[in-house]
């Protein structure tokens, strides 16, 4: 996972970001909550509209019930000229001016309220200008009083009053249904535009949490699990560049801390080499000559002495057996340190010198072969050693197979016939080890072993030219 190139963009921060989308949430919120109101404002409105239709209808029949009681009470009173009939007439004279007022008062609109006091007009004058006089008119026994004339006039006063009457309270019925449709479509308005904001406020919501997942928690997530490869010896991890500035700051600080860590493996592995090839020329030079040089002078001593010296020449068979036994291990130590093989041929030349002396028969195939840079042909070599070397010990194998294949990156595979079940939870610290060698040049290790299907160990190292 190498990040090489960052974000070339303005980055975001995490402050401005959330400060951001809260004031959206804010405002949306905010906006929701204003048409809420507005929405309970214009309910309210509606409803106290409708209450005053109600009353300015009720006010109305009111008016126009003690008309007709004036008008049933005087006529009643005109036929019998008995003064019981004329009780809902005097109730209906006194309760008038009262209601009058109140009819007046609850008209809902300036045109109503001109409609209402002509109709209250026109009943004071019925009451005043023709029912009082009628009445008085009976009193007198004033033959007048029972004429055609006198019956039609007041029967049209009132018919007109109680046109008047159906006029105005059908325009109150029509402004009621009015409000009422109005009302109605400003309440389903208002859940609308409430529901809209909710759904885009949930919207906002959803939104931010999936920006913040993407932004913050995904790339968290993935610095832990860095860390935890990082801490388990994989010094090639490396977290990808982020927009959001405090994420790219840490993905740079580690991916800074580890390339350090990743060279200063690199630089102490390759001192390391270089002080094995140094340590492996000085015995092969040095002490191995010298012991070759010792054996030839004991053997030459050993064929200058006389027949007869049978415990000199015993001593100096001895001595020469142990100064090539002597060469022999010294020989292997400098082979374990560092091979001359792998110096003067390179990593196939040794790998194959490596099967060759191993005791479970193993075939190396190649391709592409060609030299590399040393230190990646040592850590290379000694990988494919342990892993070999596992594979003896522990695998019960009875055929090794390693395949080196060599183009824009070193893969080797070093595989077995053996019992498996082998990763690197329970591979130890050889893995371990091995896991490291090949971390240090952006390498990767990777164990594929099924319980009784074998082993195989797949390497994977960079080459740069």
């Amino acid at each position: 996972m190498n990040a090489q190139q960052g974000y070339r963009g303005r980055r975001l921060g995490l402050t401005s970001l959330t400060v951001a989308a809260s004031g959206l949430l804010a405002l949306l919120i905010g906006v929701a909550f204003a048409v809420l109101l507005w929405a309970i404002s214009d309910a309210n409105s509606s409803t106290s509209a409708r209450r005053a239709s109600r009353t300015a209808l009720v006010e109305a029949g009111t008016m126009e019930r003690l008309l007709l009681d004036v008008e049933t009470g005087q006529r009643g009173f005109v036929i019998t000229k008995h003064e019981t009939f004329l009780q809902p007439w005097h109730q209906a004279r006194s309760e008038l001016p009262a209601a009058a007022g109140r009819f007046t008062e609850s008209a809902t609109s300036t045109e109503q309220r001109r409609t209402a006091e002509q109709i209250a007009q026109g009943v004071d004058s019925f009451l005043r200008d023709y029912s009082v006089p009628l009445v008085e008119m009976v009193r007198r026994d004033d033959p007048a009083a029972s004429s055609l004339k006198t019956t039609s006039e007041g029967k049209e006063r009132v018919d007109t009053l109680r046109a008047q009457f159906g006029l105005y309270m059908a325009d109150e019925r029509a402004q009621l249904a009015e409000r009422t449709d109005a009302a109605g479509t400003n309440s389903h308005q208002a859940v609308l535009a409430a529901a809209v904001g909710l759904a885009a406020s949930t919207a906002l919501v959803a939104v931010f949490t999936i920006l913040q997942h993407r932004a913050v928690v995904r790339p968290v997530r993935g610095a832990a699990a860095a860390a935890e490869e990082l801490a388990g010896g994989d010094l090639s991890m490396r977290i990808p560049p982020s927009r959001v500035a405090e994420i790219g700051a840490l993905g740079s600080s580690f991916n800074s801390m580890a390339a350090s860590l990743q060279d200063s493996r690199r630089r102490i592995m390759e001192s390391t080499e270089a002080v094995h090839r140094r340590t492996a020329r000085d015995l092969h030079d040095g002490a191995q000559q010298r012991l070759v040089s010792l054996m030839i002078g004991l053997r030459l001593a050993r064929e200058m002495l006389p027949e007869t010296a049978t415990a000199t020449a015993d001593l100096l068979d001895q001595s020469i057996d142990n100064a090539q036994t002597a060469i022999n291990e010294l020989r292997e130590l400098a082979s374990g340190i560092y091979p001359l093989v792998l110096t003067v041929k390179g990593l196939v030349a040794a790998v194959k010198d490596l099967a060759a002396r191993c005791p479970v028969p193993t075939v190396v195939e190649t391709k592409d072969e060609r030299r590399i840079s040393s230190t990646v042909e040592s850590n290379a070599y000694f990988v494919v050693a342990e892993a070999v070397t596992n594979a003896v010990k522990h695998a019960q194998a009875s055929r090794i197979d390693v395949s080196i294949e060599f183009g824009d990156a070193l893969r080797i595979k070093v595989a077995d016939d053996g019992v498996g079940g082998v990763g690197k939870a329970t591979a130890g610290s050889g893995m371990t080890g091995l896991t490291d060698r090949v971390a240090a040049f952006d390498g990767k290790l990777a164990i594929d072993s099924p319980p009784g299907g074998g082993t195989a160990i797949l390497i994977q190292i960079p080459l740069r030219d």
